[in-house]
């Protein structure tokens, strides 16, 4: 029994001091001097960047429909994700597969 209690709080502490990683890591620069409007193409961007974190669709107030594209890393220590950091990049393609449009948060490294 006395055993049992000590081996209990092992795995909260392990627990308690781990890493939470989210997605993985792109080159957000090389990205954005690359990538062109109205030219870069899904394949150009999928050879520069890999495969999507996940995708969707976009849905814009005229009604124009957009392929969307998400790219995300984020990490952070448990518990409280003080050093928390995140940043995500969206690319919207028209159903041709062309890039149209794209947005980006976080941090740029």
């Amino acid at each position: 029994m006395r055993l049992a209690k000590l081996v209990t709080p092992i795995p909260l502490l392990l627990c308690a001091c781990s890493t939470v990683q989210l997605g993985r890591d792109f080159d957000l620069s090389a990205f954005d001097a690359k990538v062109q409007r109205g030219v870069t193409t899904q394949a150009d961007v999928r050879a520069w960047l890999g495969a999507p974190t996940s995708t969707g669709v976009s849905v814009e107030a005229s009604g124009d429909r957009f392929s969307e594209w998400t790219y995300y890393d984020g990490s952070g220590h448990l518990p409280d994700m003080s050093d928390a950091r995140l940043k995500v990049l969206q690319i919207r393609f028209d159903q041709q597969g062309v890039v149209r449009a794209y947005n980006w948060s976080g941090d740029q490294k």
